[in-house]
């Protein structure tokens, strides 16, 4: 009897798969309990949400080779639905769509797929790559320029209380103004706010359309509970926000309203971005 019950634990032991070590280092913290994770228990909370958002930092790589190593790991532990990229518009859904179905890969993959210059390829390139040879669908979840014109010149009334509600415009609004070094003129933001919102309010669209489970990779504000995708996908009619686990540096403030989970990289020395904004002001 003690031979069967030890040859059931150890079936039941190597069906539980057990992830390679994550390529980057830095604590995990569950920001609800406060309790310090290891990536594995981490993998773990992860697999069960129908919907999770990674945010991240756009220019930090080594926050792109752990949404590599996430969804890999993620993709063993259970079948993947879908993966939406922030990076990918609807104009370029067909183009990924053919290259997903190509019978051989491109030369040129960002050509292609017409990647946008904004996103720097050699850091979502490898995202990516691996994408095209899953089974499941790669999506675009941003809006096109056309659209973000269109709402700049005539912002939309934005529906739902959440997304709408006094704290969350002015989170924005401190944001859009820091991201700009306090240069972009005021008569210019509530457009772009109205922008930013919109991105956001197509996120949720597209992230609950997508096949479960379903996984957005998105800047660290777009994936904030408090203030982005989250609260769009609630005003949807969503009874349960989506998880989400943000990437952020050592030394940032993240808190429990912000995000689920996070996970943080190693600091990575601060980029002069103002000195490029007033030189592109004329400042």
């Amino acid at each position: 009897m003690r031979g069967m019950w030890l040859l059931a634990v150890l079936l039941l032991a190597g069906c539980q798969h057990v992830a390679a070590p994550p390529p980057v280092s830095g604590e995990i913290r569950d920001l609800h309990s406060g309790q310090v994770l290891t990536a594995q228990e981490l993998l773990t909370r992860l697999g069960k949400p129908h919907q999770l958002i990674i945010g991240e930092q756009h220019d930090n790589a080594d926050h792109h080779t752990l949404q590599l190593w996430l969804l890999q790991a993620l993709g063993e532990q259970r079948p993947q639905g879908s993966l939406l990229l922030e990076m990918l518009t609807p104009n370029q859904q067909p183009k990924v769509d053919q290259v997903r179905h190509a019978a051989t890969p491109p030369t040129d993959l960002a050509t292609a797929l017409a990647w946008q210059d904004g996103w720097d390829w050699n850091l979502y390139g490898p995202i990516v790559r691996f994408a095209l040879t899953q089974p499941y669908p790669l999506l675009a979840a941003n809006l096109d320029d056309s659209e973000i014109r269109t709402f700049y010149r005539q912002p939309p009334a934005l529906s739902g209380v959440r997304s709408n509600a006094a704290t969350v415009k002015a989170t924005l609004f401190e944001q859009i103004s820091d991201s700009h070094c306090g240069l972009l003129p005021k008569s210019q933001m509530p457009a772009m706010l109205a922008v930013q919102q919109q991105r956001d309010r197509r996120m949720a669209e597209r992230l609950l359309a997508a096949p479960k489970p379903s996984l957005l990779l998105a800047g660290a504000w777009h994936a904030r509970k408090d203030v982005g995708v989250p609260l769009h996908v609630l005003d949807l009619g969503e009874d349960r926000a989506p998880t989400v686990l943000l990437l952020a540096e050592q030394g940032a403030e993240v808190t429990a309203a912000m995000a689920d989970y996070v996970w943080f990289t190693p600091a990575t020395p601060a980029q002069d971005y103002c000195a490029q904004m007033r030189k592109q002001f004329g400042q």
